[in-house]
């Protein structure tokens, strides 16, 4: 039987404890449901509650978190959609006061879109504690492991959504 040890994947008791792939599977099987949980229990914030904000809502503000005010064609590149798929959540977030949009001073047909100020510190208390567990995680690793670790999650949820459209 195997058996996740605190330093790395599951050993096989049947002499195969190489850390070989189904090794590896088994340790992952147990992580990952405890890791959505966990996401799952960090509150949102009183201030956000009544807002009904999907997962698409906080990629969106955990890019302008980290980086700042963007256009939506800046916005749509990083989130890999289609600039009026933003430019719908851009509306609806703006509608409900959780952004502001502003004139480009560059260029004024452009809009710069930010997290409103009086929403700051909710979504900072809310998105922040997530980002630096995840720098936490990623800082010992080398560009090329953290390149390899976000590579094989984006194959493992195209192995799941291919698996489902089976």
């Amino acid at each position: 039987m195997s058996r996740p040890t605190a330093h790395g994947p599951a050993r096989s008791s049947d002499g195969d404890g190489d850390g070989g792939v189904d090794d590896t599977v088994r340790a992952l099987l147990l992580l990952m449901p405890r890791m959505v949980g966990r996401v799952k229990k960090i509150p949102v914030p009183e201030a956000l509650q009544s807002l009904a904000l999907a997962p698409r809502h906080l990629s969106l503000l955990a890019y302008l978190l980290l980086d700042g005010p963007m256009t939506v064609n800046e916005l749509a590149a990083r989130l890999e959609v289609a600039p009026t798929t933003v430019s719908l959540l851009v509306g609806d977030l703006s509608r409900k006061g959780i952004l502001e949009r502003r004139e480009d001073e560059a260029d004024r047909r452009r809009r710069i879109i930010g997290i409103a100020a009086d929403q700051q510190p909710a979504i900072t208390s809310w998105l922040a504690p997530g980002a630096a567990a995840w720098r936490k995680a990623l800082a010992p690793l080398t560009p090329d492991q953290r390149k390899l670790f976000v590579d094989t999650l984006l194959a493992y949820e195209a192995a799941v959504e291919s698996e489902g459209q089976d």
